[in-house]
């Protein structure tokens, strides 16, 4: 041939037999190549706008060199294959995953072996096959013959070549197998032992973060800042910044609480002639030991009242349920493939559960129902101000345990609480809305007050943490003086998914309003932080009049209690290290508003549910076919069949989808013919405008309770 053709890696270097010493006359890459053959002798190579044509001896002569370059063309692009594999991960094998590539590898090599001696066989009979044709050429035959005989010749060779060809092949492929996985040994070697290592960091990490907050609580600095103490420093900034544990910035998961400084300081005052000279009031952690809220601050009742105790349920209800069964399950597997989404859109095992609904825990924040019966009664609306306030605050009491995970209601699904002969008020919760989840609520009380909101849960997994974001608008209206109250809730974090204990946190502000008289509150809910020496789970708060003037401080902790202190002087202080100016409050002894009750008798295996709790799912006669007591994976799980309740849960949700399915169907259907569609509409609720916010809002629009009183539940859905 008249150009030498020399091709490694990727490329072909064409040079002539002078210039097989100097530089090369031009490069072609393989892997991209064309190669063609115009007649007997010449091959044609083209690439990237580049022609060569090259042209052999005799016709054998060039075959052998087109199956060279196409077998050079298939490794060019198996390397360039195999380099853009690299970067890609792996994942882990096991030892049988090795020794099935050992295996791999030994049954290949047997095949070629048996290739080998095929290629010997044709080798040697192609040898016989050409020396009998050659003994042909030899004998007097006609012309036509004698070329007939030639091109026989010609193919045999050419057989005997590609049969080489396959047998060298085979042999390069058995080899590259054998180096890659060698390689790939080495690879998965590395990151068995990475991920060995980690393993081992995660579980050193997590043994000294219990062993830090373990050392953090038995410090003897924690009982120098408790609320009874009798001066302290109480950190409320001058207006609350909108800073919340769900703040959705993944590296965000513990907050430094000491980067607050304290906007004013509280002083007991020992003269209680100042009481006369003062004419605010303020709420937050103040000097003195609590007392009682007295006949002094013009609520017309006891100083017991408050207790909610002077009144026993004529209905001997259960005190305990079934413990809760101890399955153990890999949290992680679950969650890992959940970052990111919604958390009621993922499938979840009850194991993740408590045995109730959402609607019931909706429910559960009529716990310390009596805060607002007495505030009812109350005839100054700055002392009425307070306690609600603490009632916003203690609805947060029962979640310090509750680290489980309440049901989904299903949409249409319903749960009353009617404990008007006991406590004089009836609570009604309805399902709305599925995507997003949503849950509207109403209880009036025949002790002066109605109660309303609409909560839509937005929640996120995090990896490290999880956040659930409750909005929408909590109504508080009392009968006798108009005073209409609204809030909204602050956000719950739970930490430590993937590794230990888990533990809830509530951060952020809650802004009370009293659109009646314009008077505020502003509470604070202190992220826990392990540098901060404040009580753990502190909440502050400031009462202001119509004119913005301080009134009473509120302090306490949203797990324990909540207190006031009316303000008789105020006066400006020096500046902090920040540059920011401080009021010095002073105030009387503190009052106590609110203290949680505590936890039943084996609390800790009945899921810590607090004694309203332990009653919700109590099975009651009477109550809508959607009642969440009805629900049979809610029930089966409270009895501790959980298997059967994770059964149950996925028939629920299928004939839910099942539901929406042929919703959106009809609705389809409905535009494409050029009707009117009716969606989904709750039941007992209906949607309006609130005059107070300008947001939608479902509120109620009566009729439950006449359906209860005649037991006629035929216009409710069968959902369950």
């Amino acid at each position: 041939m008249l150009i030498y053709l020399i091709h490694s890696q990727a490329n072909l270097h064409l040079r002539t037999q002078a210039e097989m010493a100097h530089t090369c006359r031009g490069t072609i890459n393989l892997a991209t190549a064309h190669i063609d053959t115009e007649d007997a002798c010449n091959i044609v190579l083209s690439s990237g706008g580049r022609t060569y044509h090259l042209k052999a001896s005799t016709e054998v002569e060039r075959q052998r060199w087109v199956t060279a370059l196409e077998l050079a063309k298939a490794k060019a692009i198996r390397m360039m294959n195999d380099q853009s594999d690299d970067s890609a991960d792996e994942e882990p094998t096991s030892q049988s995953d090795h020794s099935e590539i050992q295996g791999t590898l030994k049954t290949l090599a047997s095949k070629l072996d048996d290739l080998s001696t095929c290629n010997e066989l044709i080798a040697k009979h192609g040898a016989a096959l050409q020396r009998s044709l050659s003994e042909l050429e030899t004998l007097r035959v006609p012309l036509e013959g004698g070329e007939k005989i030639k091109a026989v010749n010609e193919r045999a060779t050419l057989f005997r070549i590609t049969s080489n060809a396959m047998i060298n092949a085979c042999r390069d492929f058995l080899e590259l197998a054998e180096s890659h996985s060698r390689r790939w040994q080495r690879v998965l070697q590395h990151e068995r032992e990475q991920r060995t290592h980690l393993e081992e960091t995660i579980e050193q990490l997590a043994k000294q973060h219990n062993s830090l907050e373990r050392a953090w609580r038995e410090a003897p600095a924690h009982a120098v800042n408790t609320p009874d103490t009798p001066t302290t420093d109480t950190g409320v900034s001058e207006r609350p910044r909108k800073e919340e544990a769900s703040d959705e910035d993944e590296d965000t998961e513990y907050f430094d609480a000491m980067e607050d400084s304290p906007a004013f300081i509280t002083v007991t005052a020992t003269d209680p002639s100042q009481h006369r000279r003062s004419q605010s009031n303020l709420s937050g952690a103040s000097g003195g030991q609590p007392s009682d809220w007295n006949q002094d601050d013009n609520c017309s009742v006891s100083s017991n009242d408050f207790s909610g105790k002077e009144l026993q349920p004529r209905r001997k209800r259960r005190s305990r349920i079934s413990e809760k069964p101890n399955y153990s399950l890999n949290l992680w597997s679950i969650m890992k493939n959940c970052i990111g989404k919604e958390l009621s859109k993922i499938p979840m095992p009850v194991n993740f559960n408590e045995p109730l609904s959402m609607l019931q825990r909706l429910t559960e924040d009529l716990e310390y129902h009596e805060l607002l019966d007495k505030a009812a009664r109350c005839e100054n609306s700055l002392e009425q101000m307070c306690l609600v306030a603490a009632f916003s605050v203690s609805s947060y009491s029962t979640t310090v345990h509750r680290t489980a995970k309440p049901f989904n209601p299903l949409l249409g699904e319903t749960y009353e609480l009617d404990r008007l002969e006991e406590f004089g008020y009836r609570s009604l919760c309805e399902q709305v809305s599925h995507h997003p989840p949503a849950a509207a609520h109403h209880v009036v009380s025949q002790r002066g007050w109605s109660l309303w909101q609409e909560i839509t849960i937005a929640s996120k997994f995090r990896g490290k943490y999880l956040s659930i974001m409750p909005l929408g608008a909590i109504h508080l209206q009392f009968h006798a003086s108009g005073n209409h109250y609204v809030w909204r809730k602050v956000t719950s974090t739970v930490h430590n998914i993937i590794v230990g204990k888990l533990w809830i946190d509530q951060s952020g502000d809650i802004d009370i309003v009293n659109h009646r008289t314009k008077e505020t509150c502003q509470l604070k809910f202190s992220p826990y932080s392990y540098f901060s020496r404040e009580v753990p789970r502190k909440v502050t708060g400031v009462v202001m009049d119509s004119d913005g003037q301080a009134n009473y401080i509120l302090s306490g902790t949203w797990d324990e209690k909540m207190e006031s202190a009316k303000i008789v002087q105020s006066s400006r202080g020096s500046s902090s290290s920040e540059g920011k100016q401080k009021t010095v409050y002073q105030t009387l002894s503190p009052k106590l508003l609110w203290k949680k009750y505590p936890l039943p008798e084996n609390a800790e295996n009945m899921y810590y549910f607090s004694s309203l709790a332990l009653t919700l799912n109590e099975e009651e006669d009477g109550v809508s076919i959607t009642d969440s007591r009805l629900r049979p994976d809610q029930r089966l799980m409270e009895a501790g069949r959980w298997d059967e309740a994770n059964a149950e849960k996925q028939r629920l949700e299928e004939k839910q989808r099942a539901v929406r399915r042929r919703r959106e169907a009809e609705a389809s259907r409905a535009i494409d013919e050029g009707e009117d569609f009716e969606g989904y509409k709750p039941l007992w609720f209906h949607q309006t405008t609130d005059e107070m916010t300008g947001e939608n809002i479902f509120v109620y629009k009566g009729g439950y309770w006449e359906a209860k009183d005649r037991q006629d539940w035929s216009m409710c859905p069968e959902i369950f």
